[in-house]
């Protein structure tokens, strides 16, 4: 019989309770938390550097070796411009991977496997309070780290330090716009759907990532990179449809959890 078989108490203690679960969150998942706001902070000092000096150099190299008109080699300061601008966006764009494997692995599938999950269902906090908790806090660390990086790259696509067509990086690395800062919730819901399934942290990890991985290749197949410029009622399209999958994952992990805690 394991943990989830068990009928666990529950007490409401409202928002006592709430905080309380909160702070032993914060203690449990300390080094997530860490390496959230180090990812964040690195992002963001690559976007103002590229943004700043990086833009400037740029731009200057652009105009003292290929303002000719004629096809050039790009120098150091162009190359260097590029290699910052896409890392940035790429660290974005895979952002919901590591978010899914956390969640199902760690936030999720360890504590079930370990059974601390059900010690906190005797101790008072009922299964879905625990759930809540769970998700709540991560969704909104995610939220507050996605939107400055939303808003940086916006800083840094708006002006151009030369001139190149960058719509392949705008279609397939969504670093801009609602699709940047839902892909996130898409991982956290997957992987926690996946932990209370399998309640198996390795085994979470491998499916939340798999399926995670094969929701965003799928909405993803609306962009065209092709394209003259951003389809955005497409775009919309596949942040709605991104959003309902996470939305979807959410209430059948409670669903799930309700009825093998009752």
């Amino acid at each position: 019989m394991t943990a989830l078989d068990i009928k666990a108490p529950v007490t409401a203690r409202g928002g006592g309770e709430s905080a309380g679960l909160a702070a032993v969150l914060l203690r449990l998942h300390r080094p997530a938390l860490v390496v959230w706001a180090l990812l964040v902070a690195l992002t963001s000092a690559l976007l103002l550097w590229a943004h700043g000096p990086g833009a400037d150099a740029a731009h200057a190299e652009w105009l003292r070796i290929c303002d000719g008109g004629e096809p050039c080699t790009w120098g150091g300061a162009i190359t260097d411009y590029y290699r910052a601008r896409t890392l940035a966006e790429a660290v974005v764009a895979v952002l919901p991977l590591p978010v899914a494997a956390w969640a199902g692995a760690a936030l999720i599938g360890r504590e079930l496997e370990s059974g601390t999950a059900h010690l906190a269902w005797t101790q008072g906090a009922s299964p879905a309070r625990w759930l809540t908790a769970k998700l709540a806090l991560p969704a909104a660390l995610l939220t507050t780290g996605s939107a400055l990086l939303v808003v940086l790259h916006s800083l840094l696509a708006a002006t151009a330090p030369f001139p190149y067509d960058w719509r392949w990086h705008s279609q397939n690395l969504p670093s801009d716009g609602a699709l940047a800062l839902v892909n996130p919730f898409l991982g956290l819901a997957l992987g926690a759907l996946a932990g209370l399934v399998l309640r198996r942290s390795l085994p979470a990890l491998a499916v939340a990532v798999a399926v995670t991985e094969a929701v965003l290749a799928t909405t993803g197949c609306l962009r065209n990179p092709h394209a003259s410029s951003p389809s955005w009622p497409l775009r919309l399209v596949e942040t709605g449809l991104v959003l309902a999958v996470a939305a979807a994952a959410a209430v059948i992990a409670f669903r799930l959890l309700r009825r093998r805690t009752v």
